[in-house]
């Protein structure tokens, strides 16, 4: 009954009266008395979170926990590219030569989503990979690369659910939604961080701008649970073997291998 509770709560919507009233809740106070319950039904892993539970002033402040250093090992191999949250991966594909995707069933302008024509030519016949993040995820977001930070902008409006429902049924919400999006790039390969937001609260916060990424560092972090869109130029970029759709990822998990 409480797991059902807390879904209903925090299951992305398209109400905006609703989101309103949740981010409203989710920043105050009163929410801090729900956290003990929150954690134990999405069995969240106090073991890894940097704070004691009691020092969480609101499920905010949960939401956008930082973990204890180490907790989420990043994959050392020169070549390896890694997961840069702690998600599902739902869904790998090919940037069509039209400039779409097709994400459960659906298709997406990829024009749309970057709104930059130059810098989409180099990704098309690439790879992408969705990854999305429930509230009850880590909500930080890291580089899937080292490299430069060659470019940052921000597009979108509103923000539609980006959840499955809202991936199956939304109007183009990865390609219209609220969005930061980070281009980094090293010797190897460019690679796009999209940045989706989502239930109308688009809190996107970026951290790094226009410098060096480590692979692993902190980049930005979602205050709701959201989408992140890998986007990788053709002939770069390969997904490990191992993984399939839809499938839990962490934070510096080895998804894939420069070419």
């Amino acid at each position: 009954m409480r797991k059902t509770l807390y879904q209903l709560m925090i299951e992305l919507t398209n109400q905006r009266f609703v989101s309103s009233l949740l981010e409203k809740f989710a920043q105050s106070r009163v929410s801090s008395f729900v956290i003990p319950s929150f954690i134990k039904v999405f069995n969240i892993n106090k073991t890894e979170i940097e704070k004691e539970i009691k020092e969480f002033t609101s499920l905010h402040d949960l939401f956008v926990r930082k973990l204890k250093k180490d907790a989420r090992p990043i994959d050392t191999n020169i070549d390896s590219v890694v997961s840069p949250v702690d998600a599902v991966m739902e869904e790998v594909g090919t940037i069509l030569p039209s400039k779409e995707i097709i994400v459960k069933g659906k298709k997406y302008s990829i024009s749309e989503m970057l709104g930059d024509e130059f810098r989409l030519e180099k990704y098309i016949d690439g790879t992408f990979i969705i990854l999305y993040l429930s509230p009850s995820h880590y909500h930080r977001i890291h580089s899937p690369i080292s490299g430069e930070i060659t470019h940052q902008w921000t597009l979108g409006g509103m923000s539609y659910p980006v959840n499955k429902l809202g991936l199956k049924y939304g109007k183009d919400t990865l390609s219209k939604n609220f969005r930061k999006l980070t281009e980094i790039k090293n010797d190897l390969m460019h690679v796009t961080v999209v940045k989706v937001g989502a239930m109308f609260v688009n809190s996107i916060e970026l951290i790094h701008e226009h410098e060096h990424l480590t692979k692993g560092q902190e980049m930005a972090y979602f205050t709701f649970g959201s989408t992140v869109i890998l986007l990788f130029e053709k002939d770069r970029f390969q997904i490990e073997d191992s993984l399939h759709t839809p499938e839990e990822v962490k934070v510096g998990q080895k998804i894939g291998s420069f070419k």
